[in-house]
């Protein structure tokens, strides 16, 4: 065989044995049947991201939103658009600040958040079937450091 061919399927054995690499495309594929089981409630998974935000009382303004989602304000301002249409949250401008608006969320909005939840649980345990507790745990754990370390919610 060419050395070229067998440098370029090493190079890509190489590749599919990084965590960057695994982790994108297993987050992909989880992302992708998270979000078509959120569909039936009517989100997608950044709907449900935004409203964990509002519950966690990590922000409440739409650019702070913004800031932790790590997307543009326009974009949540398109989330809260849709959420505010289903009776999920409510806009409340700051009275100190006319250009700013207050995020909160309704009883709806929780109650969206909860059945998101046992749709997020329910292929927690589908993804995780294959691993002992322990090894769910430990995954556990070290995915919270990681997002932790690179900024985001633990």
């Amino acid at each position: 065989m060419d050395e070229g061919i067998v440098s370029a399927v090493n190079d890509v054995k190489r590749l599919t044995d990084t965590a960057a690499f695994r982790l994108g495309t297993l987050g992909t594929l989880i992302a992708d049947r998270f979000a078509e089981r959120l569909a039936v409630l009517e989100l997608k998974p950044k709907h449900a991201g935004l409203l964990a935000v509002l519950d966690a009382g990590l922000a409440s303004s739409q650019l702070d939103v913004a800031k932790i989602m790590r997307v543009a304000p326009s974009f949540v301002v398109s989330l809260a658009d849709h959420l505010e249409g289903m009776g999920a949250l409510r806009r409340v401008r700051d009275p100190a600040d006319r250009r700013r608006q207050a995020l909160t969320l309704t009883d709806k909005g929780g109650k969206l958040l909860a059945e998101a939840t046992v749709i997020a649980r329910a292929l927690d345990a589908e993804v995780l079937e294959g691993l002992t507790p322990q090894e769910a745990e430990v995954l556990g754990r070290a995915l919270r450091r990681l997002a932790v370390a690179n900024g985001l919610p633990g």
